[in-house]
């Protein structure tokens, strides 16, 4: 038995803007690259699946290939539709690209995606936002990367562009945008004039347009460091900018770091005073009382129905019942899934796996059971959600709960069947949808039927081993992952409660490893108030490789910039490391489990399968904390001094060395951290400065014009560029630079 927990979603609905409906619009074809056309111009609006030569084909598979399609209007486009032959097709388009803007010389990528290969349309929204305001466009290309067939040409049977081009509403974005563009340019101008000090040039233009290049307070420290020189001051303007909160959105911005803390070590303690070694089990946390519930399982032999309780207060595991079935509980079970009620103080529980050695009863129920965590008592809700019009039932599901509006959420997993209906019984390939139910009424209802090929019309892409996250506030199901068939996937896209629409984030086509890995068991929690969701690795597979491994890895996902990063990761897989490490951190798993408490930023992780080939029936119970800390507002206040107080030394040490050997042992002395490696290296070597004839200064930050009274105006300009790194965007100067626009 397996201990398991046991594409992109193209169906969307038009949007809106300004109030008006996004409505299809109208193109001509303006150019195509390679491209040979076998059907009539007139008539490429036409969807024609069951015409052969209702596409355009190119000459040859090498790219570039492109085509590109030319509006009738000044457009903000919102989505692109690709429709299909009626049958799979070994030209279809596997990998492409999507580019748009006002002109054909400048456009910008707006996609990467591709296809799946069969008949159904698919959709892709095709949003470019700048400052915060949609831009619109004229001209929109296609580039073909990789067909379905190796080797095939590529063929587009049809395109359908959804968008806005109603002048009322495309009008003032493009008037906004043409200021933005224009304003930017002559910021560009002046960062150019000043890092020259051109600076009749500079108040000049400054005066004229009335544009400011940046925040007083950075043009504060631009005068006393790089005109002035004075240090001191440069300081407490940092100190000063700390306080006012300006290095918030820099420290946001940095990578986590993780902190693994062991609670509980594997085999330590007696087996009542803890729970055994298990994988496939549940875990969910009540972030008031900071009590972690843990359910169930599978230790290798067999299913176990002990419940537990963990309390952060007291550090101690409680076992609540040895046994639920014998106090009215579900029976032992794995693969199953609970989610907590926080408002209710409930656990609401539903689902297992079954061997197929115990499933010739017919029919198989779907229990669902509540758990009142104050009265300390289960409640059967129903004997098979199969005939409540919820699911039938299922292993390797997920569930969420929505408190505010006393709704769970269920999605995916594998349908069991009984044996005794051998031949009426569908595949075991078999996939449930997504339900709702409703706690109050004690009603379910279907809200997306499984698809088992694409994500079209009103069906979904089921799966197993995925994970699936409620953000309460955004009222979205995040949805990650998981495993179809033999398939591993790693799709990510959310699902609007409110409006009952579908958006795809990343449709696991794209090879990047800049997200995580297609995964199958890994585990995902979500900070709704930080809009950050966290992914633990599991069992994943290397799409040039046919085996499975288990590494660890854990990754962030920052809603707001729609960004990943990976914040930790190590992928030893020896056994040998793993024993030394076993109180430093835990060893790669799948089908453990992950609990989250948002309110106190801690995580917490127990058990699960190591996945050694050479023990098959080995378990884990070693329990740990986990906690992501980024760099306080002192720590960059120290990193800001240490950059300004070692540019100091080096100006120092051109006229004066033994002063400058002096200022390195104290004042440069008490900014570097010493627990830092590279930066104590780096400090040892300070002192060959003194030794040098020159300072050295990067050719692009030459300027004949730089005059000889302020001999280290270039210099003082980058450590001032460095210094702007720690501050806001919109505080700051242009990231960019004049000359580089220059071919």
């Amino acid at each position: 038995m397996a201990d398991s927990d046991k594409q992109p979603v193209n169906n969307m609905k038009p949007m809106t803007a300004s109030r008006l409906e996004s409505h299809k619009l109208t193109y001509t074809i303006e150019k195509w690259s390679s491209y040979s056309s076998n059907y009539v111009p007139e008539n490429i609006l036409v969807d024609a699946p069951n015409d052969q030569s209702s596409r355009w084909s190119s000459d040859s598979n090498c790219p570039p290939q492109y085509l590109t399609l030319k509006l009738e209007k000044c457009s903000l486009i919102d989505a692109i539709s690709f429709g299909k032959y009626e049958k799979t097709h070994v030209c279809n388009l596997k990998k492409f690209k999507i580019y748009a803007g006002m002109t054909e010389e400048h456009m910008v990528e707006l996609l990467t995606s591709g296809l799946e290969n069969d008949s159904n349309m698919e959709t892709f929204t095709l949003k470019h936002v700048v400052n915060g305001s949609q831009v619109p466009c004229r001209f929109i290309k296609i580039v073909p990367m990789l067909s379905c067939g190796p080797s095939f040409n590529f063929s587009i049977w049809y395109v359908a562009i959804n968008g806005i081009d109603d002048p009322d509403t495309v009008q003032p974005c493009l008037i906004k945008y043409n200021k933005y563009r224009e304003r930017e340019a002559i910021r560009l101008c002046l960062k150019h004039l000043r890092q020259h000090n051109y600076s009749e040039a500079f108040e000049t233009l400054q005066k004229k347009t009335k544009i400011s290049l940046e925040h007083p307070t950075i043009s504060e420290l631009h005068e006393k460091l790089v005109v002035n020189g004075d240090f001191d001051c440069c300081e407490h303007i940092i100190e000063r900018a700390s306080e006012e909160g300006h290095f918030e959105q820099y420290i946001s911005m940095q990578d986590y770091l993780p902190q693994w803390k062991l609670l509980c070590q594997h085999g330590s303690l007696e087996d009542d005073a803890k729970p055994g070694k298990r994988g496939g089990h549940q875990m969910c946390i009540d972030i008031d009382t900071e009590t972690v519930y843990l359910y169930g399982g599978w230790d290798g032999a067999q299913d176990l129905s002990d419940f537990w309780a963990f309390s952060a207060a007291t550090g101690q595991w409680t076992c609540l019942f040895k046994d639920t079935a014998k106090e009215g509980g579900p029976s032992a079970r794995s693969c199953h899934k609970m989610c907590l009620d926080p408002q209710r103080r409930q656990i609401f529980t539903l689902g297992r796996y079954l061997d197929s050695s115990v499933r010739n009863v017919y029919p198989l129920k779907s229990d669902f059971y509540v758990y009142d965590i104050d009265t300390n008592k289960w409640l059967l809700i129903c004997e098979d959600t199969g005939t409540e019009g919820g699911p039938k039932l299922i292993y390797d599901h997920q569930m969420s709960m929505d408190s505010q509006n006393s709704t769970i959420y269920v999605f995916g997993g594998r349908i069991l069947t009984s044996t005794l209906l051998s031949e009426e019984r569908p595949s075991e390939g078999s996939f449930s949808g997504l339900y709702s139910y409703h706690v109050p009424t004690n009603t379910w209802k279907l809200l997306r039927r499984d698809c088992a090929s694409s994500l079209g019309g009103r069906d979904i892409k089921s799966r197993i081993g995925h994970s699936m996250l409620l953000h309460p506030v955004l009222q979205k199901l995040y949805i990650i992952a998981g495993q179809r068939g033999k398939d591993y996937l790693s799709d990510f896209f959310t699902y609007n409660i409110e409006t009952d629409e579908i958006e795809v984030i990343s449709d696991g086509n794209k090879k990047d490893s800049a997200i995580p890995a297609a995964g199958f068991t890994q585990r995902a929690t979500i900070n709704p108030d930080l809009n950050e969701i966290h992914v633990l690795s599991g069992l994943s597979k290397d799409k040039e490789k046919k085996d499975d491994s288990v590494k660890n890895s854990f990754w962030v996902y920052y809603i707001n910039q729609n960004r990943w990063s990976c914040v930790y990761k190590n992928e030893n897989s020896d056994q040998q490391y793993w024993s030394s490490r076993q109180c430093v951190e835990p060893c790669p798993r799948f089908a453990h489990q992950l609990a989250y408490d948002h309110k106190h930023k801690r995580h917490y992780l127990f058990g699960g399968n190591p996945g050694r080939s050479t023990a098959q029936r080995i378990r884990l119970d070693d329990f740990w904390s986990l906690e992501l800390v980024r760099p306080l507002k002192d720590q960059v206040v120290r990193r800001c001094k240490h950059v300004i107080r070692k540019h100091r030394f080096q100006e120092i040490a051109m006229s004066n060395p033994v002063q400058a050997l002096r200022y390195l042992q104290t004042e440069l002395y008490e900014t570097v951290n010493h627990k830092d490696k590279q930066e104590t290296k780096e400090f040892q070597l300070l002192a060959s400065s003194l030794f040098r004839p020159r300072l050295e200064v990067p050719d692009h930050l030459l300027t004949v014009h730089i005059e000889e009274s302020q001999p280290h105006y270039s210099t003082r300009t980058q450590l001032f560029d460095t210094l702007v790194n720690f501050f806001p965007d919109n505080m700051s100067q242009p990231k960019g630079n004049l000359v580089d626009l220059i071919i």
